[in-house]
């Protein structure tokens, strides 16, 4: 988890970085036009979709937040981000060579090409790590930065040639949204098409190699196949995606929108579903934000969008965000504590033979070794959770609380027990292990310690372990009330 979050971090830096550079490039990478216009005017012509290029964006900008949803929940649980990245620059150089091939931007001799490069670049990464000590990083690395700079000097030359001024190959750098048209949306809907057909087609083969490759093997799933199946269909959403983004943000929109995504449910297709919708909404709202802006470069901004979108997860997730897991965290250890109190309650009402008299505040403090205050504040906290009652100087359990404060002194004493016996470590070396666990132990464990240590009545320590019938009964009488 902790290499997702880092990868998903460094490529919202690049999503920074690359909103500087393309700054100075927005009369291109702009969905809006550069003419001075009201931004309410410019709101009113977003929802008109009148305009061509407009429409053409937002649909462009669906198609890419679905594809790359969809694909990158696979790169995410098979832990290959970096692929991704390898890949959107392994196909420059074949961006390059499918302009060559008839001096035109033509979107199929380009996608044919650079889907050529990808491959040829994910076959020269396995080569490397089967063929060398290299491990998967450093081959990535050696690739990405080989076929890029081979991708670069393609582009030069082109610049240099007399048409090559004009070829908008620069566009497959940084995003050009604005330059897509008819053919490129008809690519990008028969890419997407295609990925969402196999996805759904293949989703069990997936789903095992995804998390259990050698499984998948003796399942007689062929898991190689599936693989190279998945990064094909990957190069090719990859190369849809680099007119609106470029090469320099493609990643991020593969793994940010399906990280997102990772850290708010456990279950695969519900993942699948959020990522889609996830790089939907950030594709619609880089274009909005663009058209709106007059001048701001779209495929950054639909970066910045996904990254929002993951700030959201980490920070606001039910499960796994920072705030749901401090407050759980806060919510165990205020539980511990009010357990640690009716313990010790129970320790003096043991003492005390049982006597129906609840216990003092005194005989609380000095039992937990802390001043009066601090014991009347622990009681008020049982009492305002209905685990026990104050009148005056005394606090008695209410019947919730003395049933709890059995069972954790019951937990305590069994796993104490259970360590003397099973692990034969010395009874005066138990207690701080009892004391961690007795919070967390479920009843089906206790019924199996109770099996294991032939119902035993008393501890390592001679004192008695309390039984079901004290549990629910009280080891003598009922506990009286607050009020008497």
């Amino acid at each position: 988890m902790k290499t997702v979050r880092q990868q998903v971090l460094r490529r919202s830096l690049l999503g920074i970085i690359g909103f500087a550079l393309t700054a100075s490039l927005a009369s291109a990478a702009s969905v809006s036009e550069v003419a001075p216009t009201e931004w309410t005017d410019q709101l009113g012509r977003f929802f008109s979709f009148r305009d061509p290029s407009l429409r053409y964006a937002l649909v462009g900008s669906i198609l890419l937040g679905l594809s790359c949803g969809l694909l990158g929940s696979f790169i995410v649980v098979r832990r290959m981000a970096l692929v991704g990245d390898a890949l959107s620059h392994a196909v420059l150089p074949g961006v390059a060579l499918g302009f060559l091939w008839n001096m035109t931007k033509d979107p199929v001799a380009i996608f044919i090409g650079a889907i050529i490069a990808g491959l040829a670049g994910t076959s020269m990464v396995s080569a490397l790590i089967k063929t060398t000590r290299l491990k998967a990083d450093t081959a990535l690395g050696l690739v990405l930065a080989s076929f890029f700079a081979v991708g670069m000097c393609l582009l030069s030359m082109i610049q240099n040639l007399p048409t090559g001024n004009k070829s908008g190959l620069n566009a497959f750098l940084f995003g050009q949204v604005a330059a897509l048209g008819a053919d490129d949306i008809q690519l990008m809907g028969i890419v997407t098409g295609i990925a969402v057909l196999l996805v759904v087609l293949f989703y069990k083969e997936l789903l095992t190699t995804s998390f259990d490759a050698g499984f998948a093997r003796v399942s007689g799933i062929p898991a190689e196949w599936v693989h190279h199946g998945l990064m094909l269909v990957l190069a090719a959403a990859i190369v849809i995606a680099l007119q609106a983004v470029g090469v320099v943000l493609v990643s991020a929109m593969l793994i940010t929108p399906a990280a997102a995504a990772y850290l708010l449910t456990d279950r695969l297709h519900r993942m699948l579903m959020l990522a889609s919708i996830f790089g939907v909404l950030a594709g619609v709202t880089g274009a909005f934000f663009s058209f709106v802006g007059r001048g701001l470069p779209t495929g950054p901004l639909m970066v910045i969008g996904a990254s929002i979108v993951f700030a959201a997860a980490y920070f606001f997730g039910p499960r796994h965000g920072v705030l749901a897991r401090w407050w759980r965290q806060r919510q165990s250890a205020s539980r511990t504590e009010r357990e640690n109190t009716l313990k010790a309650l129970y320790h003096v009402w043991e003492n005390d033979g049982y006597r129906d008299v609840g216990v003092t505040l005194r005989g609380l403090a000095e039992r937990r070794r802390e001043t009066l205050d601090e014991a009347l504040r622990r009681s008020e906290e049982l009492q305002h959770h209905g685990l026990a009652t104050i009148n005056r100087d005394t606090v008695y359990f209410t019947p919730e609380g003395r049933q709890r404060a059995t069972e954790i002194v019951r937990n305590h004493r069994l796993w104490e027990l259970y360590l003397t016996n099973t692990a034969n470590i010395a009874p005066d070396h138990v207690h701080e292990d009892a004391e961690k666990i007795e919070h967390i132990l479920g009843e089906s464990v206790v019924r199996e310690l109770e099996r294991r240590l032939n119902y035993a009545t008393e501890d390592p320590h001679g004192k008695p372990i309390p039984g079901p019938r004290d549990i629910h009964v009280g080891p003598v009488v009922e506990l009286g009330r607050g009020d008497k």
